[in-house]
Parts: C-alpha cells; structure tokens; sequence
C-alpha cells in the first residue's frame, strides 16, 4: 500500500504519503490564497523526499471539505487526475474535520471548528479522535457556543473565537500526514467509513453573478 493524501479545504496546503504503516513524508504550507500554486510543488516534494514516482501510489486520499469553494476544488481536482493518470487507483474522500480530529488524539467528546470566513466557522463533535457523532455544518460562533459548552474545541476556527470557544486547543492547521493515517487504519478494518471524493460546500460561493447587471452585446 502507498497512499497519497491531499487537503485543499482549508488555508493549509498539505500532502503526505503513507506505507500502510507509518507516514514515509510530508509537506504543509499555510497559504489561504496559493492553493493551485502550490499544491503540485509539494507532491513532488513529498514523492522525491520518500525516493518514489507517483506511479507507485495505489490509492488516493483527498479532503473533501467543508472549505471554501476555490481552494477546496485544487485538491479534488488534483486527486481526480492523478486517479486517471495512474489508471484508475481509489480515491478515497474524508471530511477534513476528521483530519483535525484525528490529529489532536483526544479520547474525549470534544469538537472541531475551522474557519469559514464570513464570522462563521465548519464545525462537528467528536466522542473521540476516530468517531464524529454529528454531520459537518456552518455556523456563527456564538449561535454553537452554548451547544458545545464546556468541550475542547480544535483547529484555527477555535482559536480565532475564545470568547465563543474558551477551551481552544491545537493542531491548528490541518496535516495530510493525519488524513492518511486515519485513511490507512479504515482501510486495514474493511474500507468504511469513507466519502465520495465530491465537494462539500455547505453553502453558496463567495464570488457569485451580480443580479440585474448590464449585458453589452452587438445588436
């Protein structure tokens, strides 16, 4: 087994490879604006740091958000190709949040927030570092601080609110090194839990047609 893992849907830029044992290499940047700049450069990184070729790779793992529309599709896209480049290899999507989750290593209930822009954060609750207990959903702050009053909250999203989220605690990017570990371990129990690798927005983009503008056009 040689994993790819890839996550676009928040301001980190991260790619890691996994052996099915452990994480062979890894690569995170932090740049909300850059995604499609550098996506491809750290794939490349993390396959000659590993001393292997992408045709080695017999699976995908990609984040499917919730994340912003622009850079959350960079990853998607990213992983489709490379799936028909290598000839049809699984992708193999996972909520992002998960990611966050699984990274953090808490055993009790606890929740995950990044940031959405807009004063709103991506958030769900956890039992545990493995177990998401509700569906990812978009929110304000203060509507979701008495929900989760009194839990751990990770991520940028929580650190960005401690009036809202008091008990904010790291990982505060996210690190495809943890999606391909959590990846590897669902795939050695059966292959479940995994998603469609299809985006999930949560609501509308940020850029959108204006209404009643002006269309010029030769008569």
């Amino acid at each position: 087994m040689l994993l790819l893992a890839m996550d676009t849907a928040t301001p980190a830029v991260t790619v890691a490879l996994h052996d099915g044992t452990a994480v062979v290499a890894e690569s995170t940047g932090v740049d909300a604006r850059r995604h499609g700049e550098l996506l491809l450069p750290a794939v490349d990184r993390v396959l000659k740091e590993a001393g292997t070729a992408l045709d080695a790779v017999t699976g995908i793992v990609v984040g499917v958000g919730p994340g912003p529309y622009t850079g959350l599709r960079v990853g998607l896209v990213t992983a489709a190709a490379f799936s028909s480049a290598l000839g049809g290899v699984p992708v193999h999507g996972l909520c992002t949040l998960d990611g966050l989750a699984y990274a953090s290593g808490i055993e009790g209930p606890f929740a995950v927030a990044t940031d959405a822009r807009r004063k709103e954060v991506y958030w769900a609750r956890y039992d545990d570092a493995r177990t998401r207990v509700t569906d990812a959903s978009v929110d304000r702050p203060a509507d979701i601080a008495e929900r989760l009053a009194g839990l751990p909250v990770v991520g940028a999203g929580a650190l960005l609110y401690p009036d809202a989220f008091p008990d904010a605690r790291g990982p505060e990017h996210q690190s495809a090194a943890a999606l391909a570990a959590l990846a590897a371990e669902r795939l050695a129990a059966g292959g479940e839990g995994f998603l469609d690798p299809r985006p999930m927005y949560l609501r509308r983009p940020d850029a959108q047609v204006p209404k009643n503008y002006k269309v010029v056009t030769p008569q």
